[in-house]
């Protein structure tokens, strides 16, 4: 575990606890938690040291992101990671604050006009009434640009995810930008790291709903024994450890592809759409093997295993799920042709080209 990694463990365990979950799907912002977060560089582990950030290894981010997704912490941390990391991609400083970033659908266009004003409006904003600022990623002529924008300057229609974490409708109507500079980045490059850093957290979360399983199995007594001791509990149990090795595989391997800082280009499609639909499948098939070992129990609010799984079932559509992620996959193996499969599967030199 390297430092970064340590230091979102400590400020996760003493500031994160189901009460503070609890409160936060409720409509209480947890600051205290935030504040930590901000405090530690970790909501800005992606952004560079000349631009007031953390100045860490994408992998360090990725590790960060791991912790949270454990955590099922109730913050914009992933998405400000994700907006600061695009506000660098135009050589753009982070605002300190909450932040998100828009839009999370790659069939939502937004334009920047020549007056410096935002049109369009992007759904499915994650924690976007919490944020104090957006990146945007918007088409200005016949290029990309980031820009930096005020969310109070928006118009914001509230909705939520199956987790209860706010996911909101934001209006563009005309809104000055505080910022703005051209990017090498598009909605497919964006939806595609977004997919990595889901894939990350739910990878996290499938973790800890192993570890609170196992747990329970050895602590829960029925017939004079740890249900943990039945053969049938047994299975189910080394079933969701093996779903959960496959889905930290994949999350691992895309995120070693983005690490290496290539383009966005075919064979970091392969990693991420791979990764995408292994830990989505995961989610499914982990969630109801952890909730049926439990029972009722883990179904309570007070009970940290639903806070995990209501993610897991909401991050598993967001930027993509598996029948988004099976179709590019598709079409990518089709224009690879049929020669190219056996290395496609493998991962031989030259697999992707």
């Amino acid at each position: 575990m390297n430092i970064v990694e340590e230091t979102a463990t400590r400020v996760l365990q003493d500031h994160c606890t189901a009460q503070v979950i609890n409160q936060a799907e409720g409509g209480t912002w947890p600051a205290a938690l935030w504040e930590q977060l901000e405090e530690s560089g970790l909501s800005l582990t992606w952004v560079p040291d000349e631009l007031g950030g953390g100045g860490a290894e994408l992998a360090d981010g990725f590790s960060v992101l791991r912790v949270a997704g454990a955590f099922a912490a109730p913050v914009p941390l992933a998405e400000t990671m994700l907006a600061g990391w695009m506000l660098a991609r135009g050589g753009l400083a982070s605002p300190a604050g909450p932040m998100s970033l828009a839009p999370v659908h790659e069939d939502e266009a937004l334009v920047l006009e020549a007056d410096g004003r935002l049109r369009g409006s992007a759904s499915e904003v994650p924690f976007a009434r919490h944020a104090q600022h957006l990146a945007v990623l918007a088409r200005q002529g016949d290029a990309w640009v980031v820009a930096l924008v005020e969310t109070a300057a928006c118009k914001i229609t509230p909705s939520a995810s199956l987790a209860g974490e706010a996911r909101d409708l934001v209006v563009f109507d005309g809104v000055a930008v505080l910022e703005s500079a051209p990017v090498t980045l598009d909605p497919a490059g964006l939806r595609l790291l977004g997919a990595a850093v889901r894939a990350m957290q739910m990878a996290g979360a499938l973790e800890r709903i192993l570890n609170i399983s196992l747990r329970y199995a050895g602590e829960r007594v029925q017939f004079g024994r740890p249900i943990g001791g039945f053969q049938a509990v047994q299975h189910a149990l080394a079933q969701l450890a093996g779903e959960v090795a496959a889905a930290s595989a994949a999350a691992d391997a895309a995120a070693e592809m983005l690490r290496l800082l290539a383009p966005l280009d075919e064979a970091m499609l392969l990693e991420v759409a791979v990764a995408k639909i292994r830990v989505g499948e995961a989610a499914g098939v982990g969630a109801a093997i952890a909730h049926q070992a439990h029972g009722a129990i883990g179904f309570t609010q007070e009970y940290a295993l639903q806070h995990c799984t209501r993610r897991l079932w909401g991050w598993r559509e967001e930027f993509g799920g598996e029948s988004a992620w099976s179709m590019l996959l598709g079409a990518l193996v089709a224009r690879q042709g049929a020669e190219a499969l056996w290395p496609l599967v493998t991962g031989a030199p030259g697999a992707v080209t």
